[in-house]
């Protein structure tokens, strides 16, 4: 059997209807793993089943807002009790919100923490005690570049990300003697359809100005995949990491390690 062979394993990712979460968990079907996922609205969910069906994926998915912690434990519980304990929780759903912080209110502020850094807080908590009767467990907590750097407008997001990056670290450091490896993943710039814009040839045949600032920046000249994430994931995910813990693994194509040209 291989070390990445996630046959008989139950794998939630959270907010998983489409986009980084779809593209993890196709990859980790692909390993042989159950897929469970959530998203907050009924919408969102049909729309995710029907892309895994589309894939010939039979995965379950359910309405569940991450951010409620009543909520989230009934998740947990449901799961249990219809498909089995999970063994592989990816925290995947989050927001962003690209204002400049003076111009942010408190309020804006609070729900982009609330959900992209308290939220993998209690859903890590609603799994951890039965992965610890289990004997195993594997914890994935998509980071962000914003984890290491700053940037204009995301005040909120490199906050609740470089929080997400210190909490994955904490529960290493809290839970690795139960047999539970908790790590991140932090994606690059991403081509997805949200991203689609900014990539966008120009009325006069150039690149989109952001476009060419990203490509300047990465080392391999090019946007990542979602797909350029699933290997990571199921690396994390797998046997193959049983004494890796704590660490965030930066799939960026080479941004972190880089300077940039120079203009």
């Amino acid at each position: 059997m291989s070390q990445f062979d996630l046959s008989g394993k139950i794998a939630l990712v959270t907010g998983a209807s489409y986009g980084i979460g779809f593209a993890i968990a196709k990859a980790f079907s692909r390993a042989g793993a159950t897929i469970v996922f959530n998203d907050i609205r009924q919408e969102l969910v049909d729309r995710g089943l029907a892309a895994y069906e589309a894939e010939g994926i039979k995965a379950h998915g359910y309405v569940c807002d991450v951010t409620d912690e009543g909520a989230v434990n009934a998740l947990v519980k449901k799961i249990e009790e219809e498909i089995g304990v999970i063994d592989i929780l990816v925290n995947n759903a989050g927001i962003i919100k690209r204002i400049p912080m003076c111009k942010m209110t408190a309020e804006e502020f609070r729900q982009v923490v609330d959900v992209d850094l308290n939220a993998p807080f209690i859903v890590a908590k609603a799994v951890i005690p039965s992965m610890i009767q289990k004997g195993h467990g594997k914890i994935i907590n998509i980071c962000s570049m914003m984890s290491e750097l700053g940037r204009e407008t995301v005040s909120a997001y490199a906050a609740a990300k470089g929080g997400l990056k210190m909490l994955t670290r904490n529960i290493a450091s809290e839970y690795g003697a139960y047999n539970i490896q908790c790590n991140g993943i932090g994606p690059g710039y991403i081509a997805t359809p949200q991203t689609a814009p900014l990539r966008e040839i120009q009325p006069d045949g150039s690149r989109h100005p952001f476009d060419q600032f990203i490509i300047a920046k990465t080392p391999a000249a090019r946007w990542g995949t979602p797909e350029d994430l699933g290997g990571p994931a199921v690396f994390l995910a797998s046997e193959a990491s049983d004494f890796v813990n704590g660490h965030i693994l930066y799939v960026d194509g080479g941004i972190l390690a880089y300077i940039g040209k120079q203009p």
